[in-house]
């Protein structure tokens, strides 16, 4: 997907890009690919596939909630910013968090905020379980981009999230996984509002965004130590 069929695909979605924002997505792509010679911080080696499988995919989410209505966003296991920090460039509005564990992910992203000068944005080096300690249930959105199956992250995430807020991942084929993680979202205080189930332009890969709506608040037990959640998640 070059520039042009960004522009054109993202208009289908009723997203028009400014200047400035097609401006910094260029300096984001440019560095990524650079800073990616160093360390690996992703698989995707060329501008039009960033522009494809990572900035495209990860306005996708507007396709269940207006991001203009909501303050604040955490991405949790944001790698290289996909999508809080792409997001963060279209909806200037929000107070973003972006969350890693890697701490190479989060130098790069602390560099390359600095580089597009974006304010209201944190980057965190920790841990989503540990984070939640002092986090739980103070984010308008919490959202997630291909990290791990979604029992597992539904107890990474929902306890994030303030009632009447949402947890959106975003994932690929996600029916199987899906199907075993109901009881845990009723479990956490979540419930399924929208599935939205498309084909990503140019290359017709399977994507599915979930909208879950937080309606109550999740047991302070949750989330549990990582090796508890791996060891036994939380199924139907």
């Amino acid at each position: 997907m070059n520039k042009q069929e960004f522009i054109a695909e993202l208009a289908n979605i009723n997203i028009f890009p400014t200047l400035d924002q097609l401006n910094q997505l260029e300096e984001y792509a440019n560095y990524l690919l650079e800073y990616n010679k160093l360390t690996n911080l992703t698989a995707i080696k060329t501008i039009d596939e960033i522009y494809l499988k990572h900035f495209y995919d990860s306005l996708t989410i507007i396709k269940v909630i207006d991001l203009n209505k909501y303050n604040s966003l955490l991405d949790i296991g944001t790698g290289a910013g996909f999508p809080g920090l792409v997001l963060k460039i279209f909806y200037p509005n929000l107070n973003v968090t972006l969350l890693d564990s890697n701490n190479k992910k989060t130098k790069f992203l602390t560099n390359l905020v600095k580089k597009l000068n974006l304010s209201k944005i944190e980057i965190v080096n920790e841990r989503a379980e540990q984070y939640c300690q002092n986090n739980r249930e103070n984010h308008d959105i919490v959202t997630s981009r291909a990290v791990s199956s979604m029992q597992i992250l539904a107890e990474l995430s929902l306890p994030f999230v303030k009632v009447n807020g949402y947890f959106i991942p975003l994932k690929a084929n996600v029916k199987e996984e899906l199907a075993k993680s109901h009881k845990a979202i009723e479990i956490l205080g979540g419930k399924i509002e929208i599935i939205s189930e498309f084909k990503l332009p140019i290359e017709n890969s399977t994507r599915t965004i979930i909208k879950i709506l937080k309606t109550k608040p999740s047991p302070n037990i949750y989330p549990r130590s990582y090796d508890k959640i791996i060891k036994k998640p939380l199924v139907k």
